[in-house]
């Protein structure tokens, strides 16, 4: 019991609170991005089954805010912990293998998450 209370106690870390908000803004960009493609190209284009398969079962809307609810859940347990190195790892490793991939769909196709509509060129 003593080990939690030490656990809590501890300072503040800049570092760790910096790394969980980029885990939660890659989770965030991840489900714009996924919901963009998914909407345009159906469900065949989203690569990782469990997500596919929950798409599927549940709707986009459904299967993403599940999916992200419970990343982003065991994220901020991992910063409770203070855990703020893997939190770091997991961030760049999302951003590698979830957000650079939609990025690079959505420049070769000239498509944006958001409408372009306002003003012309502005996102570009």
């Amino acid at each position: 019991m003593a080990g939690l209370v030490r656990q809590w106690e501890q300072p503040k870390s800049r570092f760790g609170d910096l790394m969980v908000v980029g885990f939660v803004l890659m989770q965030c960009l991840d489900a714009v991005f996924t919901y963009v493609g998914v909407s345009i190209w159906g469900p065949a284009i989203e690569a990782n089954p469990i997500i596919s398969s929950a798409i599927g079962a549940a709707g986009v809307v459904g299967a993403l805010g599940a999916a992200k609810g419970v990343a982003i859940g065991f994220g901020m347990l991992l910063h409770l912990r203070r855990v703020h190195s893997l939190v770091a790892v997991l961030t760049a490793i999302y951003f590698a293998v979830a957000i650079l991939p939609w990025w690079c769909i959505s420049r070769v196709v000239n498509i944006s998450p958001i409408r372009r509509t306002t003003v012309s060129g502005w996102l570009s």
